[in-house]
């Protein structure tokens, strides 16, 4: 009498490839719930909308949203979480010899060749669309305002984190959210990209020379 063959054992996946699915899973997850917040943000408008009713777009029940999501603003916001440690990555990355304050100038001239959203310079409706109703809404700039010091802060860490450090992060993080603002607000009063770009490229150039002559240490 023949006997059926056992199903296959299932493959046991390395303790660091099973952490990274869950990773990604979880990551997945995130942007799929700010997704659908984002959608309906900019369909009413950031304060009409309940976290009730993102939930129910998204599937959840609102205590898992709260799990991924502890505030309100940080369903607008999570588009901005992967860029709180870029400036200290690009640091960190940089090429042997290459002064820090060189790198961090070449990457934002790269980010607004690329029409990079958060160099502020993008004209996509989307992009347009998204930034308006980040500073068209106060709780958002606020909160916002506490993205942008985690990244001073894993800037500093990636410079030494002492007091030098921790000063020339904050004037580092002020030059390129000043450029990215001033980026936006004419792009939202109807100029197009390309014609702004050799404006931009001044104004960082410009700013980048500016701490170059007061960071010397970095520069």
């Amino acid at each position: 009498m023949s006997r059926t063959p056992p199903p296959p054992a299932r493959p046991v996946l390395p303790a660091d490839t099973e952490s990274g699915l869950r990773e990604r899973k979880k990551q997945r997850t995130y942007q799929a719930i700010s997704d659908a917040a984002i959608a309906l943000f900019l369909e009413k408008g950031f304060e009409k909308v309940s976290v009730a009713e993102v939930a129910a777009a998204a599937e959840i029940s609102k205590p898992t949203l709260f799990r991924y999501f502890p505030a309100k603003e940080d369903l607008a916001l999570h588009r901005l979480a992967d860029h709180e440690d870029e400036a200290s990555r690009v640091v960190t990355g940089r090429a042997p010899q290459q002064p820090p304050l060189d790198a961090l100038r070449r990457h934002f001239l790269t980010g607004l060749r690329l029409r990079d959203p958060v160099t502020g310079l993008s004209d996509e409706p989307e992009v347009l669309a998204f930034h308006r109703l980040i500073y068209d809404t106060p709780s958002l700039v606020a909160r916002l305002y506490a993205y942008q010091s985690r990244a001073e802060e894993s800037l500093a860490t990636a410079l030494g984190g002492d007091d030098g450090a921790r000063l020339a992060a904050g004037q580092i993080m002020a030059v390129q959210r000043v450029l990215a603002e001033a980026n936006w607000r004419r792009i939202a009063a109807g100029e197009r990209a390309a014609a702004l770009y050799p404006d931009a490229v001044e104004a960082a150039e410009r700013g980048f020379g500016q701490l170059r002559s007061g960071l010397g240490a970095y520069a």
